[in-house]
């Protein structure tokens, strides 16, 4: 997540600017999530210090010289974990800032947590673990059945298929789900593949689709989807271009399956772009902060991203159709 490149301002409304990177931005967003996450300057030391264990590509795209300079000007110091080396033997640390996987790595965080309770590890990795299955990702939303006078936030209808592709027309009729269906592989821990969907338009296609998955009914919603970026008790909000929305005529006129790389990383921002004003409008802030604290607490995590979208022709109809820990470039 490049705080300092992709993350905008909440703006209530449709307003809002691109993504930002001048200075003075740069530093409130420093600001920001240090707050957010609770970063205080101990009174033994100079400075926060912040150890990471981070793929490089997450180091590439999160600590870039722009981030780490001001965060340093504001007495936070982001030092390298050496995965070759103990984790008790090194720091000390004040936060431990992680995205690796692997069940090695994981045992090694919780025995660090035992031993060090004193330090901040954003996140515990059980509670990670919990959004590498989308069957399991979204059921803390569903359970919340959120509804309040800003907005109702719900999840798409699901089924997940574990394997066979043959029963997966009939396993669809069964639940009673509507055409057209996106898929989405079950296992969602980071890689490419992890990212990629298809559209199923008949049932015929189903067979073509490759389990383990999840499907999910298709809801027109404008093309944009809302990035939603939860940092401790920090909202931030970019829009980005989706699929777009699919009529019935379009959907009896089509066939077959349609696949899409990681769809709203590849598109470009929406923000600038001239939208329809119902369309481009954010979702309201009160009715975030309501789902970013229960989320918190239900999935025990503060560094996470939700993809929501707005069911077309309705202004108040909200769906989380993914969330992330630790996203990375949007």
């Amino acid at each position: 997540m490049g705080l300092q490149e992709e993350i905008v301002p909440y703006v209530n409304g449709g307003g809002g600017g691109g993504p930002y990177n001048d200075k003075e931005e740069v530093e409130d967003t420093v600001m920001d999530v240090s707050a957010a996450l609770g970063i205080g300057f101990p009174l033994q030391r100079k400075h926060v210090i912040v150890g990471y264990a981070l793929t490089s590509k997450k180091i590439k795209s999160f600590l870039q010289p722009k981030l780490e300079g001001l965060a340093r000007n504001k007495g936070i110091l982001f030092v390298a974990i050496d995965q070759s080396r103990p984790l008790s033997d090194q720091g000390p640390f004040d936060i431990v800032l992680h995205k690796l996987t692997g069940k090695e790595w994981r045992q090694i965080l919780e025995d660090y947590r035992k031993t060090h309770p004193e330090v901040t590890v954003l996140d515990p990795p059980d509670a990670i673990q919990h959004l590498h299955n989308r069957q399991s990702m979204l059921q803390c939303v569903a359970d919340m059945n959120l509804s309040t006078s800003y907005g109702k936030v719900d999840v798409p209808r699901q089924l997940v298929i574990k394997k066979d592709a043959s029963s997966i027309p009939d396993a669809v009729t069964k639940a009673g789900l509507t055409l057209p269906l996106v898929a989405k592989p079950l296992v969602a821990d980071g890689s490419a593949k992890s990212h990629e969907l298809s559209l199923a338009y008949d049932q015929y296609s189903l067979r073509k689709l490759e389990p383990p998955l999840v499907l999910q009914e298709f809801i027109n919603h404008g093309g944009v989807l809302f990035k939603v970026y939860i940092v401790g008790e920090a909202i931030k909000v970019v829009r980005r271009f989706s699929l777009p929305d699919v009529c019935k005529r379009e959907l009896a006129n089509n066939a077959g399956v349609c696949r899409f790389p990681r769809v709203s990383c590849a598109a470009a921002s929406a923000d600038d772009a001239d939208l329809d004003p119902v369309i481009a409008e954010l979702p309201p802030r009160p009715l975030l902060e309501k789902l970013g604290k229960e989320l918190r607490r239900r999935l025990g995590l503060r560094l996470f991203n939700l993809d929501i979208i707005r069911e077309h022709g309705t202004g108040d109809q909200f769906y989380v159709i993914d969330i992330n820990y630790f996203p990375g470039n949007v």
